[in-house]
């Protein structure tokens, strides 16, 4: 989608120096000069979610990372090169530039409204409906880069070279904001509407994706001492998350360029062939005999291949499996968060002595089963597929993180950002080593943008406080 623009001033600063102004000399008659703030959200929720699911390697690499997919032309990527298409810059630049600038525009605007009665009213609820996204976009920035600018971002001119925060404390203050957005909403005072492409402004929906969004953040912390993860997990279970298949926080394309999704606009309108699913994934699913092959993939002379991963020189595209007919459409859903994440967080939650319900075994029944049904699989596939010995909770090998680890990350498949990150908390499955490197040097995180070296002098005092600027430093909740 084409950015809206408004008022541009200069180029972009510092990743997060965007901002907008109007110049007396600058003023064109025939175009608009205001963006009402509902086009704002608008425009937001897309670039998040084009950001989120993005699979070119300018952007977001998390497929690869994750090691569900490999590259069959150009392998840099796959072997963790950042540099060369300055990928952190792409990822930093999006959520900061094309998500939450406009976001913080659209408070801006209603705050400035100054509206009363019923009106203030609903006003209320679309700051809420923002301040969720915010929440949910900084978070993704924390997991991502670590300490980052929050409490200097989004300053434009006033300050071109923000301060990085603390990724702990700015953590913290992330569920206090969540918080009182869930807490502030006002039934019956409307919203968005229709501009909000999400949810259509149904604020219940909105709440049950704030509990979700604070199920998934409090479990992040679950192995940081002193964040209060149990309660703050606890809570949002009692508000209320999603509670059976197939719901979620679900976005789906409307099918026409340019809102497409991004494996339809890769393959087939930049007429592309870089990416076969790696042999991590079809390797464990292969020895799993697991029914999701037939639902995700094709077969290479009668059996499921997939290339190498991290292989310096690649592979033929022909030579391997590729993925089913439903991943190719336009209007391909992005699942921003969904029952199966849930049940598989509240099945560690048990394992962790957290009072969510239920069993370990039942939510990560329920959590496959439903990953199963999602994508065309049959009742019956996911009971033949959890009684087998290596798959069912009571006797599949390992402990609980390499149980549920090791399906969350099967089940995760085509969500890179999740699998990723789940992967580096809970350790599981096993990666594959590229070719020339040591299991070490899998991204735990993505490294500054480039331009921040350059450009920002707090750079390095930033890099100093995580352990360094290397994409291999574990971040503040990845302690194990």
């Amino acid at each position: 989608m084409k950015k809206i623009t408004y008022f541009i001033i200069g180029a972009l600063l510092m990743g997060i120096g965007f901002t907008s102004c109007e110049l007396d000399d600058n003023i064109d008659p025939k175009k608009a000069t205001k963006v009402p703030e509902g086009t704002l959200l608008t425009n937001a929720q897309i670039q998040f979610v084009n950001q989120y699911d993005n699979m070119s390697v300018n952007y977001n690499i998390s497929r690869l990372l994750a090691q569900y997919w490999m590259e069959t032309t150009y392998t840099d990527e796959s072997r963790y090169n950042f540099q060369d298409r300055g990928i952190s810059d792409g990822f930093w630049l999006e959520i900061y530039r094309d998500v939450l600038q406009d976001l913080h525009e659209a408070k801006r605007i209603i705050k400035d409204a100054g509206f009363t009665g019923a009106l203030a009213e609903k006003a209320n609820n679309q700051k809420a409906i923002i301040e969720i996204m915010e929440v949910a976009s900084y978070a993704l920035l924390a997991e991502t880069f670590g300490n980052i600018p929050y409490t200097e971002a989004l300053k434009g001119l006033e300050n071109t070279t923000p301060k990085y925060d603390d990724a702990a404390t700015v953590y913290a203050d992330l569920f206090k904001r969540l918080d009182a957005a869930l807490k502030s909403f006002k039934a019956g005072a409307g919203s968005f509407g229709a501009e909000d492409i999400f949810f259509g402004g149904d604020i219940d929906k909105w709440k049950t994706y704030g509990n979700a969004l604070k199920v998934r953040m409090g479990m992040r912390m679950a192995d940081v001492p002193s964040f209060n993860s149990k309660s703050v997990v606890e809570a949002a279970v009692t508000a209320g998350i999603y509670n059976a298949g197939g719901e979620g926080a679900i976005f789906k394309y409307l099918g026409t360029d340019p809102y497409v999704n991004t494996i339809y606009r890769g393959f087939v309108i930049d007429n592309r062939s870089d990416y076969v699913p790696s042999n991590t994934l079809i390797d464990i699913m292969n020895k799993l005999d697991d029914p999701r092959r037939a639902l995700w993939f094709s077969q290479k002379d009668g059996a499921y291949v997939g290339l190498t991963y991290g292989k310096t020189d690649g592979g033929t595209y022909d030579n391997f499996s590729h993925f089913s007919a439903m991943f190719f459409k336009a209007d391909l859903p992005v699942i921003l968060a969904d029952y199966v994440e849930m049940e598989f967080f509240l099945a560690e939650a048990v394992e962790r002595g957290y009072a969510v319900g239920g069993t370990a075994e039942q939510h990560y029944n329920n959590a496959i089963t439903a990953n199963i049904l999602y994508y065309g699989g049959t009742a019956a596939d996911a009971a033949t597929y959890l009684a087998k010995p290596e798959v069912a909770y009571a006797t599949a090998v390992g402990d609980w993180k390499q149980k549920i680890g090791t399906q969350k990350w099967i089940a995760m498949y085509n969500r890179g950002v999740e699998g990723w990150t789940e992967w580096r908390r809970l350790d599981f499955p096993v990666l594959n080593v590229p070719e020339e490197m040591k299991y070490k040097d899998i991204p735990k995180r993505y490294p500054y943008p480039f331009d921040e070296n350059d450009m920002n002098p707090n750079y390095a005092a930033a890099a100093k406080a995580i352990g360094g600027d290397l994409a291999t430093t574990s971040l503040w909740w990845d302690v194990n």
